[in-house]
């Protein structure tokens, strides 16, 4: 059972080395570990633009994008450093409608800067990767969530267990249509 283990932890979790990038994203949630983390990384002056991406969910009464920027303005964060993308639904829209903004605002990183939480790191690399161009290179930044969930105990709880495995069952869902459609 420890290879198991081991082989979705290294499938789920996917953690790298930090470098200087062209923009910092975040796919949407009401999470503030994640603005905290970009305002942090925008401090070191790693990237000159942060983006978080989400729109409304009921849970957050305001867009996910919203929620995020406003985390932002209250760390210091320039207002004009942060782009808006405050329709997506899902971690793909996510990539996608990010994607549009900064087409949009005539930004075609070579590098960016994905923040995220820990057990959504591979969903997140795959849908950013799926629509970012091939040769853009992905730095991921996780966060844990706020049941403290990490690669090194998400198999010790029920909630853990869950919560990853629900990330390999999504993955299935959003990327076997990918897949299936490209050959």
């Amino acid at each position: 059972m420890i290879n198991t283990i081991d082989c979705i932890t290294r499938f789920i979790f996917v953690e790298t080395d930090i470098g200087q990038a062209d923009v910092i994203l975040i796919p949407g949630a009401d999470h503030p570990p994640l603005m905290e983390r970009a305002s942090e990384l925008y401090r070191k002056e790693l990237a000159p633009f942060i983006l978080p991406s989400g729109g409304a969910k009921p849970h957050v009464k305001m867009t996910e994008w919203q929620y995020l920027r406003d985390i932002g303005l209250s760390l210091g964060i320039p207002k004009s450093i942060i782009l808006k993308e405050d329709q997506a639904q899902h971690t793909l829209e996510n990539a996608e409608f990010s994607w549009q903004v900064l087409r949009k605002e005539k930004i075609c990183p070579k590098k960016v800067i994905l923040i995220c939480k820990a057990g959504h790191s591979r969903r997140a690399l795959l849908s950013y990767q799926a629509v970012f161009p091939k040769e853009t290179k992905f730095y991921i930044s996780s966060v844990t969530d706020r049941f403290d969930i990490t690669k090194d105990n998400w198999y010790l709880s029920d909630v853990g267990i869950k919560r990853v495995m629900s990330e390999v069952e999504k993955i299935g869902k959003f990327f076997g249509p990918l897949i299936s459609g490209m050959y």
